[in-house]
């Protein structure tokens, strides 16, 4: 049995097998978690909320339901005692939810997410709300409007975004498990920054409801964890047809967890996989160390029986130009909705609605939304529409093309994460053009509407690279083997940060 000063590095599926035999109390494990929060909270910043109490006292209910099943033979909730950790811009009924904006501050919503009540239903209990850019609009957890978050492998070096604050607490062993949303990268870039897995599932697999809007034909929710096994397994219990989201698509939902299979039994696991690399991903400015990790992750696949191969994704270079016109476009309708009459902050200024608006709306966003609403107005603007918003809806095909060419010769694709591995504080909050282009390798997948995941591939200088897999739509548990076969045979997920006595991020 684990020590309570360990209980804070269990993986999900660990945890929930050590609840079920009654090995641990999720009593134990939630102080042990929280404990542990508070102890490197003033270092990192992870958390925008720290739900302890009802945390609490939500274990020590999950522990009567655990003890009752055991004597009655009864069946327990894949999660039951398992604590969750969300990003700030899923809804959790009665817990602040505010997008990292101070356009919400203290926005308490009346209903949970679609995503919530499934991970509730199968037991789990919250643990707090993670730290993310604005309205999940940028790479470096830098725009929050409530502050930074750090590296806990470098504290002077971001953990990527827009879900920041998950991927640092999972790294730091400061939760269990993790909600993230991907819009163009937010959760496999952080994850790539930190050693952690981050799954983007395909557009439609994952509900909507009741996450805060940032662009609607582009956002997903995804699982960020420590393995690729809890990947599979909180994908399983996330995902699905919600009547109250028409994008999700009605499709009998695999089992991940069991498609994952056995590693050990076969001496070449991927024996008549067909891996695409594309050439246009190995981009001008990639860092060298991250360039030969991820060769030397794409040749240990070609060593577990693997057949690899170059491909070309020849529109990749408009994927770029393409997102940052789509996506802010669809920035600037869903941004509509905060005008301070609805709800939210409200600028008591004297004037009519329009200049409480003009108000509420300059306070209460950053510089980033700012930023992003007045390009998509633009793009979406008498005079412009055709010019960029089709145009750009054009390209987006022919990169889906692209995607639906390759999946015809390989089963999955490979590729770096990020470019480069994370970068200093402060070192590209100046110039957005270069923040931009840190999601260079992660924006056509959601303009695809595939799904990728990130694991980690080794290190660079001390610091973590991901490696990115890519598969056909709604194939995520072909991609989640690969995944699985890479980790159980390199390990590099068990890598972590040495946090005690780290030098303290300057102010």
């Amino acid at each position: 049995m684990p020590t309570e000063t360990s209980l804070h590095e269990l993986s999900a599926w660990r945890a929930a097998e050590m609840l079920r035999m009654g090995e641990i109390s999720a009593l134990e494990l939630t102080r042990a978690l929280l404990d542990r929060i508070a102890e490197l909270e003033p270092k990192i910043h992870a958390y925008l909320t720290v739900t302890a109490d009802t945390a609490l006292a939500e274990a020590k209910h999950a522990d009567a339901l655990l003890a009752q099943a055991r004597r009655d033979g009864a069946d327990i909730a894949p999660l039951l005692g398992v604590p969750m950790t969300v990003k700030d811009v899923i809804s959790t009924e009665g817990t602040v939810t505010t997008a990292g904006s101070r356009i919400l501050e203290g926005f308490v919503p009346v209903y949970s997410a679609t995503v919530i009540e499934r991970l509730h239903a199968a037991g789990a209990h919250l643990l707090g709300k993670t730290n993310p850019d604005e309205f999940a609009m940028g790479s470096s957890t830098e725009n929050s409007g409530y502050g930074v978050t750090y590296n806990p492998w470098d504290l002077t070096r971001v953990p990527g975004g827009s879900s920041g604050g998950s991927a640092a607490a999972m790294t730091a062993d400061q939760g269990v498990f993790a909600l993230g949303t991907d819009t163009g990268g937010s959760v496999r870039q952080p994850a790539s920054f930190t050693n952690t897995v981050g799954l983007r599932p395909s557009y439609g697999r994952v509900s909507r409801w009741g996450v805060i809007a940032f662009a609607s034909s582009l956002d997903q929710v995804g699982p960020m964890t420590k393995d690729v096994r809890d990947a599979a397994l909180i994908l399983n219990l996330i995902a699905g047809r919600d009547a109250r989201d028409s994008t999700t698509v009605d499709l009998a939902v695999p089992d991940f967890v069991a498609g994952l299979g056995d590693v050990g039994g076969a001496s070449l696991p991927l024996h008549g996989l067909r891996v695409g690399v594309p050439r246009e991903y190995f981009v001008e400015g990639m860092a060298a160390g991250v360039e030969s990790t991820t060769r030397a992750a794409i040749a240990h696949l070609e060593s577990l029986g693997a057949t690899v191969r170059e491909v070309s994704l020849p529109h990749t270079e408009y994927a770029l130009p393409t997102y940052y016109i789509l996506a802010p476009a669809e920035a600037s309708a869903n941004l509509a909705r905060y005008d301070g009459v609805k709800y939210g902050l409200r600028a008591n200024v004297p004037g009519d609605v329009w200049d409480v608006t003009r108000a509420t709306r300059g306070r209460g966003f950053g510089p980033e939304v700012k930023r992003r609403i007045m390009l998509g107005t633009y793009a979406l603007s008498a005079g412009y529409y055709d010019a960029y918003y089709v145009k750009a809806q054009k390209a987006r095909t022919l990169i889906k093309r692209d995607f639906d060419r390759a999946f015809d010769e390989v089963d999955v694709l490979v590729s770096a994460t990020s470019p480069t591995p994370p970068f200093r504080v402060g070192a590209m909050i100046d110039d957005p053009l270069q923040m931009y282009l840190a999601d260079v390798l992660t924006l056509a997948q959601p303009l695809a509407g595939i799904p990728a995941i990130t694991l980690p591939a080794g290190f660079s200088d001390g610091l973590p690279v991901g490696m990115q897999i890519m598969a056909r739509a709604f194939d995520e548990a072909k991609m989640l083997r690969v995944a699985y076969v890479y980790e159980q045979t390199t390990g590099w997920h068990k890598r972590k940060p040495m946090l005690n006595g780290a030098p303290a991020h300057s102010s």
